[in-house]
């Protein structure tokens, strides 16, 4: 894959694929234009720093998540998606799934990143999404993995109220439709309960006294479970309600993709074509942009100097430990084999490990940047260690090679 030349191409194109392979950078007209009229209309000199037009996007975006900022910001993590894409299926034993789809199920992503992103922590908007993105295709290619092998009866005993009610919420229901849903799906999770295994993916459909005793649940538990208790319904009402959001829940966790290049079928252009246009807003002075770079800068500083001296303190094994899971590639199986010790061993010590440098991580957040540690934030810290620690190994490796 050729590396992107310049700011202007890194901001607005796009990875093109023919199959699986990647053939070359396809630009963005709409973006293209946007950009440039940005650096001549409202900038007195050219701006060729990467941070400062990845901090200028990120911020129209909050004021307007529908801008063109958002194009921009796609465009800008176009790598970060393909690299995480092309690790995982390396490391992916089933060949189900190309480097093409999972670049196209990391892109969805991108919405998650930027919500979560917070740049004041000072953090790089292209490791974090890297270690954002590593995480969802993994899950998602666990679910879609389960999706595509259970039975919609095993399905359907498997699945969660909140992955339930997400499900079809994406496909638009009302209020009162997905109470329903919800409870005739609770419901069914009371009553059928199989002799098979539980691990098994081939639960048949219930037999018809069950979906009788079912419906009867339902509509007695109507009156006090739904807002609006409505008519009595039949068992094989219940069925079609059930029928309906497992399909919900497969088209969730395994949308369709379309390009934004493919033609909209009506000879009348490409969906990109009806994208939102950027309404002008006022833009950041380069003064202040500079300002809060240089902070950011100095915060990051700051954080490698307390995660060194928090990763100094660990004992040798723990430092070994962790070096060979994050610059090595090896998972906690290999690395018991390799030091002669137990699985969990390795597990149990590398959870210390971090927690410990977690705790590190938090506290200087607490002192220096003033933030009320909570489980959101605390959430968001993990997944920063995370990326600096991934960001720090690869470094540590590609110095030990040169």
């Amino acid at each position: 894959m050729r590396s992107r030349q310049g700011i202007t191409e890194l901001f607005t194109t796009f990875l093109q694929f023919d199959a699986d392979r990647v053939i070359g950078w396809a630009t963005d007209a709409k973006l293209h234009r946007n950009f440039l009229n940005c650096c001549q209309a409202r900038l007195s000199k050219p701006e060729n720093s990467e941070n400062f037009w990845v901090y200028y996007w990120y911020k129209l975006w909050l004021k307007q998540a529908e801008s063109l900022a958002r194009g921009h910001l796609s465009a800008y993590l176009q790598e970060a998606c393909y690299w995480t894409a092309h690790k995982t299926v390396a490391n992916f034993s089933s060949r189900q799934y190309t480097l093409s789809d999972c670049f196209q199920m990391v892109t969805t992503c991108i919405d998650k990143v930027l919500k979560k992103f917070k740049p004041e922590m000072g953090f790089n908007l292209k490791n974090y999404a890297s270690a954002i993105f590593s995480s969802e295709l993994k899950e998602m290619l666990r679910q879609q993995n389960e999706v595509d092998i259970c039975t919609t009866w095993r399905l359907l005993r498997r699945l969660t109220q909140k992955r339930l009610v997400e499900s079809l919420q994406n496909v638009g229901l009302s209020a009162d439709t997905i109470e329903r849903y919800v409870l005739a799906w609770k419901c069914y999770q009371s009553l059928y309960a199989p002799q098979q295994s539980t691990g098994t993916r081939q639960l048949t459909r219930p037999d018809d006294a069950t979906w009788d005793a079912i419906a009867q649940l339902y509509n007695f538990q109507r009156h006090t479970q739904l807002s609006s208790p409505g008519a009595e319904c039949s068992a094989q009402t219940i069925e079609q309600w059930l029928l309906a959001c497992a399909k919900a829940v497969r088209s969730y966790l395994y949308p369709n993709f379309t390009s934004l290049n493919a033609p909209k079928g009506d000879d009348s252009g490409e969906f990109q074509d009806i994208l939102p246009q950027l309404q002008q807003e006022s833009f950041l002075t380069e003064v202040i942009a500079q300002e809060q770079l240089l902070e950011r800068q100095s915060q990051q500083s700051q954080i490698n100097t307390t995660l060194i001296a928090a990763l100094n303190e660990l004992d040798w094994e723990a430092q070994n430990i962790i070096k060979l899971y994050y610059s090595g590639g090896l998972t906690q199986q290999h690395i018991a084999k390799q030091l002669g010790v137990k699985q969990y061993t390795v597990s149990r010590r590398l959870g210390k490990a971090k927690d410990s440098l977690l705790l590190k991580l938090a506290t200087w957040t607490k002192e220096s940047l003033h933030i009320l540690l909570n489980s959101q934030v605390l959430n968001y810290i993990n997944t920063v260690l995370e990326e600096w620690l991934q960001v720090y190994y690869s470094r540590s490796s590609s110095q030990l090679e040169q």
